[in-house]
C-alpha cells in the first residue's frame, strides 16, 4: 500500500496495539518466570499440570493458587517493563503523536495521516502495560483508559473479551477497528472478536 501505513489506519475508527513484541520489548526471561510458577505449585505440594506458563496460569484457578501465580508472573514483567526497549513502531506510533498536537492533521492522507484513538490489549499485567507507557513517553499516544492487561476484565487473549474492552473504551465497534500484533494468539483473538488484524512486521514494511 502506497502512502504509508498511515492512511491504512486512518481508515479506522479505533486502533488497538498488543504491547510485547509490537510496541516494546520487555526485559522478561520468560523461562524463569516459568519457574517462579511452578515454584509456587511445589510450595503447595501441587504436581503441575504442564510447564507451560500460561497453561499453569490458566490451571491456577482450579487448584486455588489463581492470586500467587499471578503475582510470581506479574512481579517478573512489572520489572521487564521498567527494562524494557522501545520497538520502531511505538517510535513511528509517539512521532505521529507529537506532530499531530505541534502541527494539527496532515491533509495528504500519508505516512502523517492522522492516527485513530488507539489503546493496548496485551497477555501482560496491566500494571506492567502502563509502567512500559510511562517508560516510553507513550501516554499522549495512548488512551489511558483503554490500556488493558490480561487482569483487565477477567480473561486474556485468545478470548477476544480483554481486545473487545479495550475497543469499546476508544468508543469504536469492533468491525471498525483494528488490532495491531506480533503473534499467533494476536491474529486468533482479532478474529475471534470480529475485528480486522495487522501483523507489526506488515506495517513497519509499508
Amino acid at each position: 500500500m502506497s502512502g504509508g501505513d498511515g492512511s491504512r489506519l486512518a481508515a479506522y475508527d479505533a486502533v488497538v496495539y498488543d504491547l510485547d513484541g509490537t510496541l516494546v520489548e520487555l526485559a522478561v526471561d520468560w523461562d524463569a518466570v516459568a519457574d517462579a510458577v511452578l515454584d509456587v505449585y511445589a510450595a503447595h505440594a501441587l504436581i503441575p499440570p504442564t510447564e507451560d506458563l500460561w497453561g499453569l496460569l490458566g490451571a491456577a484457578d482450579e487448584y486455588g493458587i489463581r492470586g500467587e501465580v499471578e503475582e510470581a508472573i506479574a512481579g517478573h514483567e512489572r520489572s521487564g517493563a521498567r527494562d524494557s526497549t522501545r520497538l520502531p513502531l511505538a517510535d513511528r506510533l509517539a512521532a505521529r503523536s507529537e506532530a499531530h498536537s505541534a502541527d494539527g492533521p496532515a491533509a495528504d492522507g500519508g505516512r502523517d495521516a492522522p492516527h485513530p484513538p488507539a489503546g493496548v490489549c496485551s497477555l501482560n499485567c496491566e500494571d506492567a502495560c502502563r509502567i512500559a507507557v510511562e517508560t516510553h513517553d507513550l501516554g499522549d499516544a495512548l488512551v489511558a483508559d483503554a490500556i488493558v492487561g490480561r487482569d483487565t476484565v477477567g480473561s486474556h487473549k485468545p478470548d477476544p473479551e480483554s481486545l473487545l474492552a479495550a475497543i469499546e473504551r476508544l468508543g469504536a465497534a469492533p468491525e471498525d477497528a483494528l488490532f495491531v500484533g506480533d503473534s499467533r494468539t494476536d491474529a486468533v483473538a482479532a478474529e475471534r472478536g470480529g475485528v480486522d488484524f495487522a501483523w507489526v512486521s506488515d506495517l513497519l514494511a509499508e
